[in-house]
């Protein structure tokens, strides 16, 4: 039983780490600065980290929301975003995580129109000594 659960928990780490797309339709890509820009210009914009828990504890873009890909639904998008015209913006590990794509294609599926997509994400971030929140 343990051998099985070691291979499903493979699975589904592989999984967050597949090809990850130079794009995603109905997304707007954006680097670190351009969060910045967005954080400052939109007060409602909504952040959200869609990496696991632990990764989110040990720190994030400050403001943002931990909403991990696996946990992202309608119902989950619709708790912590205002309208679906409001602007969202999704990051995961970087460019080798797949945990954003998954979140930002639900977002889209479900009718979100501004959605940002930081692909780069928490490696970009940080290496550039950007502010912390734990």
């Amino acid at each position: 039983m343990k051998k099985l659960s070691i291979f499903f928990l493979s699975l589904f780490t592989l999984s967050s780490w597949a090809d990850v797309p130079d794009s995603i339709e109905g997304t707007i890509l954006v680097d670190a600065e351009k969060v910045i820009e967005l954080v400052e210009t939109n007060d409602n914009l909504v952040l959200i980290d869609s990496r696991v828990s632990t990764d989110y504890i040990k720190g994030h873009i400050p403001d943002a929301i931990g909403l991990p890909d696996t946990e992202t639904t309608a119902e989950t998008l619709a708790r912590h975003i205002a309208s679906k015209d409001t602007p969202v913006l999704f990051y995961c590990n970087g460019a080798k995580c797949g945990r954003s794509v998954v979140a930002c294609n639900t977002a889209v599926k479900e009718g979100y129109k501004n959605v940002y997509w930081f692909r780069t994400g928490w490696v970009e971030w940080i290496s550039k000594g950007y502010p912390v929140e734990k």
